[in-house]
């Protein structure tokens, strides 16, 4: 990072261009611009053009611009406010974030904007993410990357990324709380009506997707294996009920579904356990062994291993009243 003169406000850029989000826009200028020490300004942000022309924001506005890509350099902190997963990144915008990188900014990068700063080469060795649903589009392109699935936000001290459009506001909290201390980022908490850190994952967000038809001869076994969750399912007796030999269901599971028996078994019953939190009035000893999980201390595991976070704080979070 530019060593900034004392009590100087770091300059923040937050970048526009053609098909701009603006909910990640307004995140970016709620946090860096509008919230402000009433004593003396931390951030000085503006809006800066990496392209020129008539340009579409999300919702239906068009917003004139002109490009200002020679000005990046000179940023401390460059905001990154989504990005269209199918958009392209030009030469010039490439070059002049490389630029800035290495002159020593900080880029913050809002759920789908980290797609700008991958195919602009800016990530190579670095840990980044995305919304879930652009996970596989962004493992499929991240050949020089590790790809963070289930956090909230991640990253080192120049480049750092959210999962989500919310999940920008854990991320601008920790970027506050890492340059300017947490008495600063509570405040700013306070101001947004935020918690000062959120607790879990992105997965605590995503829908589970219904049973799947399956072809071949597991599908009918497991659909029943569904509805007895509360057994204990040892991959002997699996496998029996199968009618398969334990290695050969081993193999199956494996071709059919890219884990073993006692992963599958673990997340479905993760998955059963989740729809009782979120709609039933079941204690936390009677889901986990309506779940097979038989304590609750075993579900407070595989929740807190799957969701990073805990069943007691997944119900409050999610519960239908």
């Amino acid at each position: 990072m530019p060593t900034a003169k004392a009590n100087a406000p770091k300059k923040v850029a937050i970048l526009a261009y053609d098909r701009l989000c603006t909910f990640e826009y307004g995140i970016a200028v709620e946090m860096f611009d509008t919230i402000q020490s009433p004593t003396a300004p931390l951030y000085k942000a503006e809006t800066v053009a990496i392209e020129s022309g008539d340009l579409r924001l999300a919702g239906g506005l068009r917003v004139p611009c002109t490009v200002q890509l020679d000005r990046l350099k000179d940023f401390d902190l460059i905001i990154v406010p989504g990005w269209p997963p199918d958009k392209k990144v030009n030469d010039e915008v490439a070059a002049a974030l490389r630029a800035a990188l290495f002159k020593g900014a900080r880029f913050m990068c809002i759920c789908s904007g980290t797609f700008l700063l991958l195919r602009a080469g800016l990530t190579r060795n670095k840990t980044i993410t995305t919304h879930w649903q652009y996970l596989d589009l962004l493992k499929a392109e991240a050949t020089n990357e590790q790809v963070a699935e289930n956090v909230l936000y991640c990253g080192d001290a120049q480049i750092m990324s959210s999962a989500g459009s919310a999940a920008g506001l854990d991320l601008g909290l920790e970027i506050v709380r890492q340059e300017l201390g947490a008495a600063e980022a509570n405040r700013m908490a306070q101001r947004l009506v935020l918690p000062a850190h959120r607790e879990g994952g992105q997965k605590q967000f995503v829908p589970r997707p219904l049973a799947q038809p399956q072809k071949g001869s597991l599908a009918k076994y497991l659909d029943q294996v569904r509805q007895q969750l509360d057994q204990p399912w040892p991959v002997k007796k699996l496998a029996a009920f199968c009618h398969l030999s334990e290695r050969t269901l081993m193999r199956r599971f494996q071709e059919i579904m890219g884990v073993s028996p006692n992963q599958w078994l673990t997340r479905e019953r993760v998955a059963f356990a989740r729809s009782l939190l979120e709609k039933e009035h079941f204690t936390m000893d009677e889901i986990a062994e309506r779940a097979g999980f038989n304590t609750p201390e075993t579900m407070r595991h595989h929740f807190r291993t799957q969701l990073k976070i805990s069943p007691a704080r997944y119900r409050e979070n999610f519960r239908q009243k």
